[in-house]
């Protein structure tokens, strides 16, 4: 196992060392797929379309316990045995690893194709919050960002038809007595002599365009691992699982295709805790899923600056339904990591709000993220209340005013939505020099209780229309 995970490292590094992030060609060779077309008149059935192509995952009748075949014992840790169970089911030909009722300790786990990491009702599997546990480096991506850093706490690269299901807990153990101190900022002291560490020394890496194989992060540069990654993986399947205090964001599909994230509750209100992050994937859904979270509830991304728009990968064909979105940043947001472009997003029949949800919809960038995103499809939501608007299109994140990437976004329809509480209804916070946002639909909304006199907030946008939609009680032009 561990000579493997050593050759596929090194593999790794010569590849990513190879891409290096100078933009060559890399789009021809990662841009596989043309976007969908979507009838704007009707895009719901490019929804069902889309639904029905996504490739599902398919494990054998094969079952390791790791209690009864490995003799694992609970409360101690199980990190060894874990890894040694997924290895025997790979090498047999994929199955079920099973970790069965009872409370266990493990360090990272890494999967292998053709194997289902299942927790039995009454599984609790905790993880060290001790950040060598995660070395070595492996390929990942840290806020739109490549580099080799900490691996995640589950994490897979390049594997085909993996899964985590059940009714037990992953438990992170993250708390602000360990993990969520870790700032990852450069002191005063040391930016004064030139030395970056953690977010400062890996923006750095990005804007210069360092080749990845050099972006070398250890425990000391405090960029917290994600929870759950999957890497270039294809037909991925997240189901049934508690996901309880997450170092970071707790779910992180990336570069991947053909996901279902089904009936997942995601708990965790710590920084930087987004619930379910695609970033440059396509063929999603993610269905009946509860999400109260620290940040985003759910974050579509494609990458950040220079590093998006080399590989040039979208995120394309997400479906969100049937979801309870409680507090959060936002709902759905769109970016700000969106430089690689944004197609096609759906979303029916989810229930958001409480005092702490801040947008339920949400599209963000500036003038140096740029990214077009093309079709956001919103219907049957009923929304409680939301601190700012219910939807929010923000063109200057961050304070960015210009730039040489200026952003789109266009064709946003949102049917049959409710709220009863907000500041806004639609703000479109654009730009007065250029006109980036385009094609915005409201049908059939009903928006009460917003209390800003001026109802909506629209600046740098064309064919904004409302039918039948009312605001606090008035339908506006």
């Amino acid at each position: 196992m561990k000579i493997r995970f050593k050759a596929t490292l090194l593999c790794s590094l010569f590849i990513l060392s190879l891409v290096g992030c100078n933009g060559s060609n890399q789009s021809d060779k990662n841009s596989e797929s043309k976007a969908l077309v979507v009838d704007q008149a009707n895009p719901w059935k490019a929804m069902n379309e889309v639904e029905k192509s996504i490739a599902l995952t398919n494990f054998p009748d094969r079952t390791l316990n790791i209690v009864t075949d490995y003799q694992a014992i609970a409360g101690q840790d199980v990190t060894d045995i874990v890894r040694r169970a997924i290895s025997d089911c790979h090498r047999a030909g994929g199955g079920r690893v099973v970790i069965p009722a009872g409370e266990y300790y493990t360090k990272a786990i890494h999967l292998l194709s053709n194997v289902n990491l299942h927790l039995e009702k009454d599984a609790t599997l905790k993880f060290s919050t001790i950040p060598t546990d995660y070395a070595p480096q492996v390929p990942t991506r840290w806020e739109g960002i490549d580099c080799m850093g900490m691996s995640p706490l589950i994490y897979a690269y390049r594997q085909e038809n993996i899964a985590v299901t059940g009714e037990g807990v992953l438990d992170g153990q993250a708390s602000w007595e360990n993990w969520w101190k870790l700032r990852a900022r450069t002191s005063a002291e040391d930016k004064a002599i030139g030395k970056f560490m953690g977010k400062e020394k890996l923006h750095d890496f990005e804007k210069n365009i360092t080749s990845i194989a050099d972006r070398i992060f250890t425990e000391n540069d405090e960029l917290r691992p994600q929870f759950i990654q999957f890497y270039q993986c294809n037909r991925i399947l997240i189901e049934g699982v508690t996901l309880n205090n997450a170092p970071f964001w707790l779910l992180h599909p990336l570069m991947s295709k053909n996901i279902v994230v089904r009936g997942v509750t995601l708990d965790s209100h710590g920084p930087n805790n987004d619930g379910c992050d695609p970033e440059s994937c396509e063929n999603v859904l993610i269905e009946d899923c509860v999400f109260n979270t620290g940040d985003d509830c759910i974050a579509i991304k494609s990458g950040r600056n220079n590093d998006g728009r080399a590989w040039s990968l979208p995120s394309q064909n997400i479906i969100v339904r049937n979801c309870q979105m409680k507090d959060g940043h936002a709902g759905v947001a769109i970016g700000s990591e969106i430089s690689g472009s944004c197609y096609n997003v759906w979303m029916e029949n989810c229930q958001i709000g409480s005092p702490e949800m801040d947008r339920p919809f949400r599209i963000k960038s500036n003038a140096i993220r740029g990214g077009v995103v093309s079709g956001f499809y919103i219907r049957n939501i009923d929304i409680s209340e939301c601190k700012q608007a219910v939807l929010k299109l923000e063109l200057k994140y961050e304070k960015v005013t210009e730039g040489p990437y200026y952003p789109l976004f266009e064709n946003i329809l949102l049917e049959n939505i409710t709220c009863q509480k907000s500041r806004y209804g639609i703000w479109i916070d654009g730009l007065e020099s250029h006109t980036c946002v385009r094609n915005v639909t409201l049908k059939n909304c009903k928006f009460d209780g917003i209390t800003d006199e001026k109802i909506n907030s629209i600046v740098g946008a064309e064919k904004v229309t409302f039918h039948n939609s009312s605001f606090n009680g008035q339908q506006l032009q």
